[in-house]
């Protein structure tokens, strides 16, 4: 069995004891694939010591976070694009709209998301969307630039079966994460909706850490119950989610 944490900010653990614990520990369940979104030009450094330290089982994405844009905005993203060329990149993300802490930079934001879509476009890349309190934002944008080129995830997707399926209709993925797990989320009744063919598997560590554990941090390890709660909703097995989900991430990051 293969299970694939499609995202995954497991480079924030620096101390390299535990850093190697939390890798062990996803081995030990069989997660044997982490994609690594950066969040500004500052974490870049960090990705890639991640993925020279764990070839083969890292790989990284780059992007402008939305709450990362501020009146700089241009400035962080050439960063980010100058340290493209020193690793091969799976997609670019994340990328997207933020109006839950604060929404002064919108403009800013919408700017920095447009042009990571084309960014993403020239280099034939995935893009992995964040989108908090903004659905109506993203989703706007994302018809402006949508041709047969548009295409990647929708991380921590946490809408309406009607808002999966214009996302899904768009070319894109649901990121499910821990928040399926939550007893009143309601999201577990739109995932049950969803074939499996549409979705893909995400921890979003040290965040959005999945029941029994919630309240705690996060960890990519942690994605097998994340991956149980979906099989249960589809009734079948963990295997089976595992199959699926890890062919739908390939067929999105080539990889």
């Amino acid at each position: 069995m293969v299970l694939t944490d499609t995202h995954t900010h497991l480079y924030y653990e620096t101390i390299p004891v535990k850093r190697a614990a939390l890798v062990q520990r996803c081995i030990d369940n069989d997660i044997s694939r982490l994609f690594l979104p950066n969040v500004d030009a500052a974490s870049v450094p960090l990705v890639y010591d991640l993925l020279q330290a764990y070839p083969g089982l890292c790989y990284p994405m780059l992007g402008l976070h939305p709450c990362s844009v501020k009146a700089d905005w241009e400035q962080e993203l050439a960063a980010i694009k100058a340290a493209q060329g020193q690793h091969p990149i799976y997609a670019i993300g994340e990328i997207g709209i933020d109006l839950y802490w604060d929404k002064a930079f919108l403009t800013e934001q919408v700017k920095a998301f447009k042009q990571q879509i084309n960014w993403a476009k020239s280099l034939d890349l995935p893009i992995v969307i964040h989108c908090r309190d903004a659905y109506d934002e993203v989703y706007e944008v994302l018809q402006q630039e949508n041709d047969d080129k548009l295409r990647g995830i929708f991380h921590c997707f946490g809408g309406t079966v009607e808002q999966a399926q214009q996302v899904i209709d768009l070319g894109f993925h649901l990121g499910i994460g821990g928040v399926v797990t939550y007893k009143n989320s309601g999201l577990d009744k739109v995932v049950a909706e969803i074939d499996l063919n549409h979705i893909v598997l995400e921890t979003d560590s040290p965040y959005l850490t999945p029941v029994p554990f919630r309240g705690k941090p996060n960890e990519s390890s942690y994605l097998i119950y994340i991956a149980q709660k979906v099989a249960d909703l589809h009734q079948t097995s963990v295997e089976e989610v595992a199959r699926v989900t890890t062919e739908n991430s390939r067929l999105i990051f080539g990889i």
